[in-house]
């Protein structure tokens, strides 16, 4: 299926705005202490970022793994993005996988709380490359 630049810029704003509530809801989750929820909700939130500027470039896959892929293939190997944003997208991953999977996994405050600036300058700069393209 081939979409419109309509449809094309429809979806790219839901999932910029997406990704700007997803990291919203993390400051609640925090406040309650839920560190695993937390990082779901941050891998979340660079997730629909990262899956917007893929629509905004044409670019389709039907998994959380085909999107790290042309992300790093189209966006990191070019220099578009930098190698420590994605070192953040893949530690975010790694974090939400086992959080939400894993038996005994337990996240902390201190495994949380540094990320989240993180996670927001990310989706700036995300959407700030959309924005440009």
């Amino acid at each position: 299926m081939t979409l419109s630049s309509q449809e094309r810029d429809a979806i790219v704003a839901y999932r910029v705005e997406k990704a700007k509530e997803t990291i919203k809801e993390v400051d609640g989750i925090v406040s309650m202490g839920y560190w695993n929820n937390a990082a779901n909700r941050l891998y979340y939130s660079v997730y629909y970022i990262v899956s917007a500027l893929m629509v905004k470039n044409g670019f389709r896959t039907n998994t959380h793994s085909g999107v790290r892929n042309l992300f790093t293939l189209h966006f990191v190997k070019t220099g578009l993005v930098n190698k420590e944003s994605m070192r953040l997208y893949s530690h975010l991953f790694d974090f939400r996988l086992k959080s939400d999977y894993d038996d005994f996994f337990d996240l902390e405050e201190k495994d949380i709380l540094p990320l989240i600036e993180e996670a927001k300058v990310f989706i700036h700069e995300i959407e700030q490359l959309i924005n440009e393209q």
